[in-house]
């Protein structure tokens, strides 16, 4: 049985589902293998926007730790390297991401949506990356993604103390960018994925490329960068179907080109 699956919903927006909900969609060995081929099918296709849920009252819970009880040390080791690799993809897609967190997301479950561009989490969402309180530490980008979302030392306060959090207290940090009623997470984060695919492709893309690299740079040199992105637009097909369409006061059609 299949631990993950992906789906299109209207043309342009894949929807990977976590489907372990006997195990709070913890990570396993299978699971990441099948996480990994979704975002795979992802890079390949033309999709404008994605969608990561879990199915039943949790998100992630992070790694299978009966899994990971009976694993040899070179084992996880491989583990550890897979789910970096499998995170990092993901983060690097050229399409904007959504994890909408239904429920518990702790440790590697977490880091999973810290991979993510944006968060939408359910009022009884509960997160955490909680690896202090097994002699570990995040170790699939949480130390690095964490604090550059909610800066360094809310980071370390909840880091250091493992603890876990409510999704209120995830939006007033900014690691949430909206809470909504449990019933109305999915539809809440699909009805922005199917606004981001309205939006001109090549310009969405360029804009995530713009924020993302230009985080890290001086503002000089972010600025210099902005201009960079924003050149690769000027030639699009979709730069000028925008124009036509405001002088014909319709809506654009863009085809990514």
């Amino acid at each position: 049985m299949n631990t993950v699956s992906i789906q299109t919903i209207d043309t342009y927006v894949a929807f990977i589902e976590l489907n372990r909900p006997e195990a709070k969609n913890a990570i396993s060995v299978q699971f990441l293998e099948e996480l990994h081929q979704a975002i795979k099918v992802v890079q390949k296709e033309k999709f404008r926007a994605l969608v990561i849920m879990g199915v039943g009252d949790a998100f992630c819970s992070g790694a299978d730790l009966k899994e990971r009880k009976n694993m040899s040390e070179p084992e996880v080791k491989k583990f550890l390297r897979h789910i970096n690799v499998c995170f990092s993809e993901l983060a690097n897609l050229f399409i904007p991401t959504i994890a909408a967190i239904n429920g518990f997301a702790f440790g590697g479950g977490l880091e999973l949506a810290l991979s993510c561009d944006i968060r939408y989490a359910s009022e009884s969402a509960v997160m955490g990356l909680t690896e202090t309180k097994l002699g570990i530490i995040p170790g699939a980008g949480g130390t690095q993604r964490l604090s550059r979302i909610v800066g360094e030392s809310t980071a370390m306060e909840w880091i250091f103390s493992g603890k876990k959090f409510s999704s209120a207290e995830a939006l007033s940090r900014g690691l949430v960018s909206k809470v909504v009623n449990p019933l109305d997470l999915k539809d809440s984060s699909l009805a922005l994925a199917r606004e981001i695919a309205e939006s001109a492709p090549i310009a969405v893309s360029a804009s995530k490329k713009a924020i993302r690299q230009g985080n890290s740079l001086p503002m000089e040199s972010a600025l210099q960068w902005e201009q960079l992105c924003y050149s690769e637009t000027l030639t699009t097909n979709d730069r000028l179907e925008a124009l036509q369409a405001f002088a014909e006061k319709r809506k654009p059609m863009f085809k990514g080109e």
